[in-house]
């Protein structure tokens, strides 16, 4: 079993920073690799970011070029860096993970969307104010 626990949301005036982190617990080893989420209430779900082996990154267009996706070196941590943050930001904030595939799945172009994975966190909100 895989438990994700996310952590680092809060508010912010549009324009500053948050970093968010998620870890990962129980059975990491069968973590093949773990994106990003967001949701506004009653919305669908929407791929912000995910990274994969050699720290191979993908990104909603979105966020592109505001947020960074990183990991720390055991690959149990999941790390989002939100620059330059929009009020259109605001969300509830989820990291998911991907079990038994390979490393480079979680950045493919066909997986975006929640429920091609297998284990996810509460969530964390984050909220920017105009």
């Amino acid at each position: 079993q895989v438990r994700l626990v996310e952590s680092g949301g809060g508010s912010v005036e549009a324009g500053g920073s948050l970093s968010l982190s998620c870890s990962a617990s129980g059975d990491t080893a069968s973590i093949s690799c773990m994106v990003w989420f967001r949701r506004v209430a009653d919305k669908e779900y929407e791929y912000i970011a995910g990274i994969g082996d050699l720290d191979t990154t993908a990104y909603a267009d979105s966020v592109k070029g505001r947020f960074s996706v990183s990991q720390d070196n055991t690959k149990n941590i999941l790390y989002l860096k939100m620059n330059d943050l929009k009020p259109e930001d605001t969300a509830m904030y989820y990291c998911a993970a991907a079990r038994g595939r390979e490393g480079n799945w979680c950045v493919g172009r066909y997986v975006r969307y929640w429920g091609a994975y297998n284990v996810f966190g509460r969530g964390t909100q984050v909220t920017v104010s105009s």
